[in-house]
């Protein structure tokens, strides 16, 4: 024992609003140790208490949270350090990863001085120069280049910011790194590229990674160990390769079973006859799962259907640029002369056709989420122009795209995006209809908790009453998903929207679309990371990379023969689950 670096001990925690005579605990007597070089994998549902105890770990939480348990780091209570030990165990010790970057981003600070403020903070004596040459170095490690250093957060994309959450933590080269969610917003490529690191990092500085996840391929190719939590508790831990091959819990099971699900890979499902996977679902070998409320599984995939060319589509993009410059401060400017221009869409043509579902995939910064965007209106477009329903939409008055947008509607990577946290839930999601004054409030209210039930937020008027604040990631973002789908607009413009979702629930959210896509007629672009998630839902794939379509074509073949290097690149960088 007296070589373990991280130690947790029969840990509960029970948030303020809990009563004293009911208690609900988040983490409910949780017990595990971490040695150094270890890599230990937390898996479980959105609202599980991962990350509630990761935070608890690390003195994270409201003075005012209940914690019972022991937390020890080289076998010094965590719990009795001192301000000054804390803010020395936090970073130089230990460094936790937020799932959501922007906890972690001072919007009016730029990059540079984000990680000048972290290495001044616990390294007094480095001289600015060197600091800077050190924060460079680690941002470049997570593909940052020194080019972006003067820019704020509001500019980088959703992956980008991820990207310089994780070179933060890894400046001070602490000896625990608990990640959470650590690669949510990061597309297969870079993914790989930060584990690679991190377990590098384990072997060669014996630094211990505790990285909670819903992604069990990623898990399983990278952890050691594994645990796996389920309403507060831990029902099973053990090596990685024990857990996958012979799980002994019934929740345990059905994770994997719903992974292998969207994973599907050739010969377990019929890829000739369409792209939404395989035969079956993924309640299998019987296991009675009914007494863990598990959320139920895709029961009957939408077969992907040819595309007829005499339909009209739904929307036509034709060369659409968005282009932004950098303005140089007054010495760049002298010296490098006028400002960078980063072309982030740089000439999209595409066609989506009615009932259609478009995948859109592409490592971070390349370009998708700003291409939705420009879609919507958002931001106008450099050049080119957008059709939806046949009518050009680019040079609409601000009052005709607001109506149009209850045809299009968008679900955001980061639910923080669109819902209020000065809103209930039920406030947020039943806005749009009031806005477009397609429901009084009573009717407004009734369509809300209709819809909740049908993502999964049961019950529906307990979640009503809650504020984001009150909810997981996970759970955020199915309030997200709702808010898109109140109004059943004809288009959804779908960014990331299951990426913080595990695989049981990922699979509840996928079938709620593709029921709401058969009952309202709808259409999707689907942007994505997750090639897997992508090849199981889409009818067709676009390729993106550095803001232009590099191959586009039906989700079969891009799979079967994919033509250009970078799609190629993707493919081998995508970890599967069957494989690992």
């Amino acid at each position: 024992m007296s070589d373990t670096l991280f130690s947790i001990e029969n840990l509960r925690v029970a948030y303020p609003h809990s009563s004293d005579e009911n208690t609900q605990w988040a983490v409910d007597d949780v017990s595990f140790s971490l040695q150094p070089g270890e890599k230990m994998g937390l898996v479980g549902e959105s609202g599980c208490g991962k990350s509630t105890l990761g935070r608890a770990a690390m003195r994270l939480l409201p003075p005012s949270t209940r914690i019972e348990g022991w937390v020890t780091f080289q076998g010094r209570s965590v719990f009795n350090l001192t301000p000054v030990e804390m803010r020395k165990f936090r970073g130089e010790a230990v460094a936790l990863i937020f799932q959501d970057p922007m906890t972690r981003l001072d919007p009016l600070m730029t990059i540079g001085n984000h990680c000048i403020e972290t290495l001044k903070a616990h390294s007094p004596q480095l001289s600015a120069k060197a600091a800077k040459e050190k924060a460079i170095a680690t941002l470049e490690k997570v593909n940052i280049p020194a080019t972006r250093w003067n820019q704020y957060p509001h500019e980088f994309s959703g992956g980008m910011r991820q990207r310089v959450a994780i070179a933060l933590a890894l400046l001070l080269q602490p000896k625990l790194i608990v990640a959470d969610e650590p690669t949510t917003s990061l597309d297969v490529t870079v993914s790989a590229q930060i584990l690679q690191e991190l377990t590098r990092l384990c072997a060669e500085e014996n630094m211990a990674l505790l990285l909670i996840s819903h992604d069990l391929a990623m898990v399983a190719e990278y952890c050691d160990r594994i645990g796996v939590m389920y309403n507060g508790k831990m029902v099973e831990m053990g090596a990685t390769e024990s857990v996958f091959r012979h799980p002994q819990h019934e929740y345990t099971r059905s994770l994997l079973q719903a992974a292998l699900h969207i994973q599907a890979v050739e010969g377990t499902g019929d890829w000739g006859q369409g792209g939404h996977g395989g035969q079956g679902g993924h309640g299998g070998q019987g296991s009675n799962l009914s007494s863990l409320s598990l959320p139920s599984p895709l029961s009957s995939p939408n077969p992907q259907s040819p595309i007829p060319d005499h339909r009209s589509p739904i929307l036509r993009v034709v060369d659409l640029k968005q282009h932004y410059t950098l303005e140089p401060n007054f010495v760049e400017r002298i010296f490098k002369g006028p400002g960078q221009t980063i072309k982030a869409v740089d000439g999209i043509n595409l066609e989506l056709y009615p009932r259609e579902i478009l995948g859109l995939v592409g490592e971070s910064g390349c370009g998708k989420s700003t291409l939705s965007r420009t879609i919507l209106q958002l931001i106008r477009p450099s050049a080119g122009k957008v059709e939806f329903l046949g009518k050009d939409i680019t040079n609409l008055s601000r009052q005709e795209i607001r109506l149009q947008r209850r045809q299009m509607q968008m679900v955001f990577q980061d639910p923080h995006a669109c819902l209020n946290p000065a809103m209930t839930v039920g406030q947020s999601i039943a806005d749009p209809l009031l806005i477009h004054q397609l429901a009084t409030p009573e009717e407004a209210k009734q369509q809300v908790l209709q819809m909740l039930a049908k993502v999964g937020l049961q019950p529906p008027e307990v979640y009503y009453q809650r504020y984001p604040s009150d909810l997981s990631g996970g759970q955020q973002q199915r309030v997200a998903i709702a808010r898109a789908l109140i109004t059943h607009p004809k288009l959804l413009i779908c960014d990331e929207p299951v990426s913080m979702l595990d695989a049981s629930v990922q699979s509840q959210v996928l079938d709620l679309m593709l029921e709401l896509k058969e009952e309202f007629d709808l259409t999707y672009l689907f942007i994505t990371h997750d090639l897997w998630l992508a090849r199981f839902l889409c009818d067709r794939i676009a390729v993106m990379n550095s803001g232009k379509i590099v191959e586009m074509g039906p989700t079969k073949e891009i799979f079967a023969n994919p033509q250009h290097p970078y799609t190629q690149t993707l493919l081998a960088a995508a970890p599967l689950l069957a494989r690992a």
